[in-house]
């Protein structure tokens, strides 16, 4: 359901590695760094937005428990994801992050994006 995709490695020496990727996206995308022991998310997506179906997130740094469920039929679960990692998430799909330790991602799409496409179906 969700995908995970380790990012393409082109270099790596002693000061670190340098890592590719390719989207259709454009535009503005977000950034975001969380602490350990936060979550975000706690929500999903129709799909309205293109760029919210899939969602893709690039985690660059740190590592996360991902949970999910299906909201349009049977399915759920949990992954754990080391960056530097691609993540997929279709739209009708519920999703989590619970930092594992600090963490930076990148989100293809923007706050916009979101707007009348998120729904939190477990706030109280």
């Amino acid at each position: 359901m969700i995908t995970i995709t380790p990012l393409k490695q082109i270099g790596l020496d002693e000061r670190g590695g340098t890592y590719v990727f390719d989207t259709t996206h454009t535009g503005e995308f977000m950034m975001t760094q969380r602490k350990k022991g936060s979550s975000s998310g706690r929500h999903y997506h129709n799909g309205v937005s293109p760029n919210k179906n899939p969602e893709q997130l690039i985690l660059m740094s740190g590592s996360i428990t991902l949970n999910w469920r299906n909201m349009q039929g049977p399915g759920n679960g949990s992954l754990e994801v080391q960056a530097p990692a691609r993540i997929a998430i279709p739209a009708g799909v519920y999703h989590e992050v619970i930092a594992l330790e600090d963490f930076v991602m990148l989100e293809l799409n923007s706050a916009a994006d979101g707007q009348g496409d998120t729904f939190w179906p477990y706030r109280t």
